[in-house]
């Protein structure tokens, strides 16, 4: 029997890339297997025996998207609810027709092949988003994953969207699925792998335009009245703590009281707010680019989605919020870290719980980006300057916003007007 070993958090971070596939089982579910790739990409994969003696294998999820005890109860859960029946020999052996065809035409691999020996690396050096990518095209494309690349036209993929579309799955998703197989195949044929671009023909689906979401005054209201509550939940709840753990002896807990925050959780909704920053940007936003002194924040190009550096100008609250933040976060680098003092990757369930609390409905973490911008626009601020705030590439994006502005374009109309001349009432002389 190989070695076995228990994954978890502690384990994951000492694995090191050897430029080779490294594979470690887990102690405590057998199938359970952590697949590590030549630069150091750590999937999860559970590993089984189909009743024709083949071997089946799926990935779940990858590291640090996933954590490895959430990935564990995924694999458990996973393995009950597999149809080993499912798999009938019918279905290896066209398996290994394809495999075999695949092989006749010589560097053309099967999606899959091609995902896990080439692509994956040139996502990993080239993307910020390669863990996600990887994940979308295993999830989204598992029935094509054993076909070869070669064999991939415009039909089979327009079949493919059809059958996801009548399977209830929006067109922005599918969309999605769809780009992220589209740059497979451009790099393939970048690469000589495919002689033509199988989706040349393939346009993208007509998406309906996004709702812009924002708060209303009284939504906003009860936000920070929620906020609030909950600093003085946790403090009232620290204190209680250290009363029973002074009753007994046990050393007390740090006092919030003395605190202008009792967690990272008000600075960030606060600073979203005021700034329009992306979850992403926000979470990422180290403290050598902020500068309270000039009272202007930087992203930067690496943490941009558009991948480019951009200046946001910090207002009376933002600059506030950030100073008093700083004074109690000095321990670390990254202005909103976790405990270990990395990017906080988790921050849905005090959101939800805070959303919950202020009766606020269907408004999400990105949302507060939509609501910073609206509340510009409505102040008469131009397009042009709340794209240039929110990091947009062109006015595209930027122009959901404009019709929040009917006073702006009301004065924009109103430009046009001129005397009008008076008419006279008096009967011209008759000659």
């Amino acid at each position: 029997m190989g070695q076995r070993f228990k994954i978890d958090r502690d384990f994951l971070r000492t694995i090191t890339p050897t430029g080779r596939y490294q594979e470690f089982v887990d102690a405590d579910v057998r199938a359970f297997v952590v697949k590590v790739t030549p630069i150091g990409r750590i999937s999860y994969t559970i590993r089984w025996t189909k009743p024709d003696g083949s071997r089946g294998r799926r990935v779940l999820g990858y590291w640090p998207d996933l954590n490895p005890g959430e990935a564990r109860e995924l694999a458990k859960k996973s393995l009950r609810d597999i149809d080993k029946t499912g798999d009938t020999t019918a279905d290896v052996l066209e398996r290994r027709r394809r495999k075999v065809e695949a092989e006749k035409i010589i560097g053309t691999p099967t999606l899959a092949r091609f995902i896990d020996d080439r692509y994956a690396d040139w996502l990993a050096t080239n993307t910020r988003s390669g863990t996600a990518t990887l994940a979308r095209l295993h999830k989204s494309f598992a029935e094509h994953l054993d076909k070869p690349i070669s064999e991939f036209n415009a039909w089979i993929i327009e079949k493919w969207r059809s059958s996801r579309l009548k399977a209830g799955i929006g067109a922005s998703t599918v969309n999605r699925d769809l780009s992220a197989l589209r740059g497979l195949f451009s790099r393939a044929l970048e690469w000589g792998v495919i002689a033509e671009h199988p989706m040349r023909t393939v346009k993208a689906l007509q998406e309906p335009s996004g709702k812009v979401r924002w708060l209303t005054n009284d939504e906003e209201i009860r936000l920070r009245a929620a906020l609030n509550a909950r600093e003085e939940r946790e403090r009232a709840g620290r204190v209680s703590a250290n009363a029973w753990r002074a009753a007994r002896g046990y050393e007390p807990m740090p006092d919030l009281r003395s605190s202008d925050f009792v967690d990272y959780l008000k600075p960030a909704v606060l600073l979203s707010i005021n700034t329009g920053l992306r979850q992403g940007e926000l979470l990422k936003l180290d403290w050598q680019h902020v500068s309270l002194d000039r009272a202007i924040l930087t992203v930067i190009d690496t943490a941009a989605k558009s991948g480019k550096q951009r200046h946001i100008p910090l207002n009376d609250e933002a600059l506030v919020t950030l100073k008093a933040w700083r004074k109690q976060q000095t321990q670390h680098g990254i202005v909103f870290a976790n405990a270990a003092g990395g990017v906080r990757t988790e921050v849905k369930t005090a959101w939800s719980k805070l959303l919950k609390d202020a009766e606020i409905a269907n408004f999400r973490w990105h949302d507060m980006r939509h609501h910073f911008a609206s509340r510009l626009v409505m102040a008469g601020v131009d397009l042009n300057t709340v794209r240039e705030l929110l990091g947009h590439a062109d006015l595209t994006m930027t122009l959901r916003y404009a019709h929040l502005a009917p006073e702006h374009l009301s004065a924009a109309v109103a430009k046009l007007n001129r005397p009008i001349p008076k008419q006279s009432s008096e009967p011209e002389n008759s000659l």
